[in-house]
């Protein structure tokens, strides 16, 4: 695409167009990139499989009592309360996401235009995604600890609160980085806003 339109069609002296040489000169790239998103797509599937799989079965062990004539917890209207069902709807639904975001990566065909736009723009959804189940998870934990607890120790669930922050603060600090390459490298690199054009 960055050959002038006239030269495009044109062949070297073993029959094979500017793409076709391209395709072959950068076949062990391709199939490198392919394991490398096959590898990263399964591990966070992994991690988004076992955050949906807590978080829902969290969503039927509601924290507190319930009411046992008509089935509705008691704590129903304190903000805490309601701070857990929203992190934990939150939660299930950004991990869910990220699945579908990750299965459809391990599905790909892998062709080379699909690692242009389609593959890391599903990857960025799939770990924004993922960024969000967690921390919705993590605000789910803090919630049912302070609502089984606050009333016995204010202490314990400030000390909880303080830790889940550093293990998010820890998570993004981590996985942000890769985040932030495949923005850069998909989205504002000029050598590939040029090819798009």
């Amino acid at each position: 695409m960055m050959m002038q339109p006239s030269l495009r069609e044109t062949k070297n002296s073993e029959g094979q167009t500017p793409r076709e040489l391209f395709t072959i000169e950068h076949k062990k790239i391709l199939y490198s990139g392919e394991e490398w998103m096959k590898n990263t797509a399964k591990s966070c599937m992994v991690v988004a499989t076992l955050i949906a799989t807590v978080v829902f079965s969290t969503a039927f062990t509601v924290p507190g009592d319930n009411n046992e004539k008509i089935g509705i917890p008691l704590r129903l209207m304190e903000t805490a309360f309601r701070v857990f069902a929203i992190s934990d709807a939150i939660a299930f639904s950004s991990s869910s996401i990220s699945i579908i975001m990750f299965l459809s990566i391990l599905t790909s065909g892998y062709i080379e235009m699909d690692f242009q736009r389609f593959l890391p723009l599903k990857l960025m959804v799939g770990l924004c995604a993922l960024f969000i189940s967690v921390i919705a998870m993590m605000i789910t934990f803090s919630s049912t600890f302070f609502l089984v607890y606050h009333e016995k120790s204010n202490s314990i669930p400030i000390v909880t609160f303080m830790f889940v922050s550093v293990l998010i603060t820890l998570f993004v600090i981590l996985q942000y980085p890769l985040l932030r390459d495949i923005i850069y490298t998909a989205y504002r690199s000029r050598f590939l806003s040029t090819l798009a054009k």
